[in-house]
């Protein structure tokens, strides 16, 4: 399903289903609706076409032409859908509204849905409006489907968003001005003074990226700190709750303050605190005014308060007092934005041919030197291995109008992003523009998303038997890939979610506005109008302050078919029982158990006979209701972290299509006999497991492709369990357990070969592991995320075996009783090794050879100071010198410093510090001493 196809895409296989010989239909009905389905494909190929082109510059009549095939799509595809809900014998609840507010063509078809009989009418109108429709244009063929092979994030990628964070400001000249004037370092008394410096500019330039940078850099020097947007549209309440959470001030009663008290527990918590606050993005004076009242000047601990801001007497009111400085953020230079420019498109040391200097140049005088539009079109350019013909560069080049400055900076930022919107294929357009959905500044969940994807109908059918998850999968990446998304690493390196850049968001919710995709209610100032053709819902409430009534006659909800509720705005949530054909309900993180009357609306949710996503993690429910079963399509069920939740109805056997159920953080042990009918399953998060036949059940699910688990006790036999299973995680419900990990899996069990992912916080041994690489490499060959937290101890041999796993990307082992002393990293191992964490603890030192983790990005390593004293390592020389050039996150060190003298702990910090300083890339040095040395040590005196 794309923006400018509506449901066409979905509907052709629909109609194809209605051919086969289970519906019985009359052979002229069958040739109607061939003839149909031809037509909607000649259609569709059209609107990707007109989809191709930007809005501005598409003919009229093409624009209301495609609108008005848009809506008949829906339409077509509502009574194709009930046609078939009918015949499964699916009925829904007596008390269903009627097709109120619908328009009368509209209406006339969907009643005559009654039976075969109904549907032939109703395809013979639908084609007879159809043709009318078609005849105002010329016919297309029919575009060849999308690819489905495996697109993965570009490498490069994470190494450019590095590289823009350098030059944007943080190292360099720019870095010099911005410390200057922050008074980092010296010991007067203006380094006591609470300092506020505001950092302003337009948009893009990379003023968050600047103050995230330095928030990084310096916050080790104070005792408290918080990162926290403000936004366009900013509720006062929710962002000092932010600050005051970010500092750790984490009270359950924040919730029930108002902004007056708010403000004075943010001022009491900071009264004898050395602090570091930014707040990021603020628009409104007022906002500012309000928050200034809780940061007394009267702290001469040397905190600093930074702020960003589009708008200069924005800057000017946060910076007031003569002690306070606006820092006026500028273009990149012309080598800078070169810089960033060749590095997406030419990754190699080749550099940029002879034949793009020229356009190259030209393409970045209309940039600007804003770090946003040169990171966007490069990646429209990039083309992986290959770089794009030149003949796109020069029609990029005049798209681009007359170049970003100052004055027309919005206009001609628009316009930039644009075109890289435009350049996407038709299906990442829909997914992209879905984003929407989301308010400011969101962290939006990689899984969750690609999930509500695939109930949309925005995810097309790849090969025969392919995951659609897979196939969003590829979606998801291509978008971070293009720069339309930014990714979000987790501590491993790996992207679970993503957030999308205002500017973006900007372009995206005027382009949904105009096509009717998505509709925004923002119900503190009721956005959204009383339109009868409103097909996706975001419900928003920027202020919670505001006390809004519950959606009545604001609009119709016969024809929704998703709805997104973000807190608090659930309190205006419609009945459940006024939606007709909802696919999609997402109350993720919106508080049910507060509301009797949700919870009530909740147990109705049987009604909902199309749904195919229901999002309730994180909403406090204890039960569900049992008419759950009813939901014969429902293909997603998220119930994560509902800590009240012990037990799911039987009624949930019932559904067979069921593609994905997390109950993770939850105590869910499931009926025997339940498990064995969700024969469609692929993702199974959080089951508690305490049955050998629960576990017989799990080793029967043939299409599992990820499985989490936690298990009760020891009694399990899992052997020839899980196959198939291509991610595996295995936790202890209880905190002590006498059983290990190991032990459950037994000799006998061999790893699936299709493994990627492997966790594992259960007490463990690695001679098991040993013992499975051993008996038949093969079986882990694809493993690309090793994660075992209870490791007992770590041998040599160890280290080199699962060193020569040739995918391994990701490793984190914590031994709990270590043994031998030294390990050493070998240079020929771990050769694709991006992130590499290995903690023994207080008993062994870790050495690295030459050439050793030659492409680690981020690598976390112990060092007890006692052993390396002990076993002759005075000068503590790990072998850094030479190694990790590749490195551009963080290196943390856990230096144990148990059984040493002060001197030696210091003298061992220095000497990592040194070695490891004189890296290429920047990298931050993360050193942790267990204990700290700081007064009351317990190390021994020196």
């Amino acid at each position: 399903m794309d923006i400018v196809t509506g449901a066409i895409a979905n509907l052709i296989p629909k109609l194809g289903e209605l051919l086969v010989e289970e519906y019985k239909l009359h052979k002229d009905v069958k040739k109607d609706v061939e003839d149909l389905r031809k037509e909607l494909q000649s259609m569709n190929a059209a609107l990707i076409k007109i989809g191709e082109v930007p809005r501005d510059k598409l003919d009229r009549q093409d624009k209301l032409w495609a609108e008005e095939v848009r809506e008949l799509s829906y339409i077509i595809e509502d009574v194709v859908d009930k046609f078939l809900v009918r015949v499964h014998g699916i009925q829904p609840h007596n008390n269903t509204n009627g097709f109120k507010g619908l328009m009368k063509k509209t209406s006339e078809l969907l009643k005559k849905v009654k039976d075969k009989h109904g549907i032939a009418h109703a395809i013979k109108d639908i084609k007879k409006q159809l043709e009318e429709v078609a005849a105002r244009r010329d016919r297309n063929k029919v575009v060849v489907p999308n690819p489905t092979e495996p697109i993965t994030i570009d490498p490069c990628l994470r190494a450019l968003y590095a590289e823009a964070t350098e030059l944007v400001g943080i190292y360099g000249k720019r870095d010099e001005e911005l410390m200057r004037l922050l008074s980092m370092s010296g010991d007067d008394a203006s380094t006591k003074k609470l300092k506020k410096v505001s950092i302003v500019g337009f948009g893009g330039l990379g003023k968050t990226t600047l103050a995230r940078a330095v928030y990084e850099k310096i916050k080790g020097d104070f005792n408290c700190r918080a990162f926290v947007p403000a936004g366009q549209n900013p509720d006062m309440k929710k962002v000092l709750r932010d600050i005051l959470i970010d500092l750790g001030n984490p009270h359950s009663d924040l919730a029930m303050l108002d902004a007056n008290q708010l403000i004075k527990k943010l001022h009491a918590f900071l009264e004898n605190k050395r602090y570091l606050v930014i707040i990021d993005d603020i628009w409104d004076e007022k906002l500012w005014e309000g928050i200034n009242f809780a940061f007394s000047n009267r702290n001469n601990l040397g905190s600093r308060l930074i702020t960003t801001t589009r708008i200069a007497s924005v800057s000017n009111s946060c910076c007031s007092s003569d002690d306070d400085s606006v820092y006026q953020m500028e273009p990149l230079s012309n080598d800078d934005s070169r810089k960033l420019f060749y590095k997406r498109i030419f990754p190699f040391e080749s550099g940029c041919p002879n034949e793009f200097e020229q356009v190259s140049e030209d393409i970045l005088k209309k940039c600007g030197g804003v770090p946003l539009a040169i990171i966007t079109i490069a990646s429209a350019l990039a083309g992986g291995q290959k770089v794009k013909p030149k003949c796109e560069w020069d029609v990029l080049l005049q798209s681009l109008g007359s170049g970003l400055t100052k004055d027309n900076s919005l206009v001609e930022m628009r316009r930039i992003l644009s075109f890289s919107y435009y350049n996407l294929p038709s299906h990442l357009k829909t997914c992209l523009l879905y984003l929407c959905i989301y308010p400011e500044d969101s962290e939006i969940d990689r899984d969750r998303l690609i999930w509500k994807w695939v109930a949309e109908g925005f995810v097309h059918h790849g090969d025969q038997g392919a995951s659609m998850f897979l196939v969003g999968l590829n979606y998801f990446n291509q978008l971070i890939n293009r720069s339309m998304i930014q990714p979000i690493y987790d501590n491993i390196g790996q992207v679970y979610a993503c957030r999308v850049h205002d500017m973006v968001l900007d372009l995206i919710c005027n382009l949904s506005h105009e096509a009717k995709f998505v509709n925004l209610l923002d119900v503190t100032r009721n956005s959204t109008s009383s339109q009868s053709n409103v097909r996706r819902l975001s419900l928003q409430n920027k202020n919670e302050d505001h006390q809004a009534k519950p959606l009545t006659n604001i609009m119709s909800m016969s024809r929704v078919r998703s709805i997104t509720i973000f807190p608090p705005a659930v309190s205006i949530m419609p009945a459940l029982s006024r939606f007709e054909v909802l696919r999609v309900l997402d109350l993720s993180d919106c508080n049910l158990w507060k509301s009797s009357s949700l919870q009530l609306n909740l147990k109705g949710v049987g009604h909902l006979i199309h749904l195919r996503y229901l999002g309730l993690a994180n909403t406090k429910i204890s039960e569900l209701p049992t008419d759950i079963g009813n939901l014969q399509f429902l293909e997603v069920l998220d119930l994560e972290n509902n800590y009240k939740l012990d037990e799911l109805p039987s009624t949930l056997f019932k559904l067979r299509r069921l593609i994905y159920l997390n109950v993770w953080f939850n105590k869910v042990v499931p009926t025997p006999g339940v498990l064995q009918n969700m024969t469609s399953i692929e993702v199974l998060r959080g089951v508690l497991v305490s049955l050998n036949i629960i576990a017989q059940e799990l080793g029967n699910l043939a299409r599992l492709r990820e499985l989490q688990i936690q298990l009760k006790d020891g009694s399990l036999d899992l052997y020839e369990s899980f196959v198939n299973v291509e991610s595996l995680r295995i936790d202890c419900n209880s905190e002590e357990t006498s059983f290990e990990l190991m032990d459950l899996l037994g000799e006998r069990w061999v790893p699936p070969v299709h493994l990627r992912e492997f966790v594992s916080w259960m007490p463990s041994q690695l001679s098991a592991l040993r013992g499975w690489i051993k008996r038949d490499p093969s079986h882990l060959s694809n493993l690309s995320k090793l994660i075992l937290w209870q490791v007992k101890e770590v041998q040599q041999e160890d280290v080199e075996i699962i060193g020569g796993l040739l995918s391994l990307r990701h490793l984190c082992i914590q031994s709990t009783h270590q043994t031998q002393r030294l390990l050493v990293i070998p240079a020929d191992g771990f050769r694709c090794m991006v992130n590499f964490h290995l903690n023994c603890g207080s008993a062994a030192q870790i050495m690295f050879e030459t050439g050793a983790l030659a492409r680690a990005e981020e690598v976390r390593f112990s060092m007890s100071v006692r052993v390396a004293k002990e076993d002759g390592n005075c000068g503590f020389d790990l072998g850094l010198q030479g190694n990790l050039l590749s490195l551009r996150g963080n290196v943390w060190i856990y230096l144990f410093c148990g059984g040493a003298r002060v001197g030696e702990a210091k003298e061992a910090e220095a000497a990592l510090r040194l070695a490891l300083e004189a890296r290429p890339n920047h990298q931050e040095i993360q050193i942790r001493m267990y204990p700290d040395i700081v007064e009351g040590t317990h190390a021994a005196p020196n």
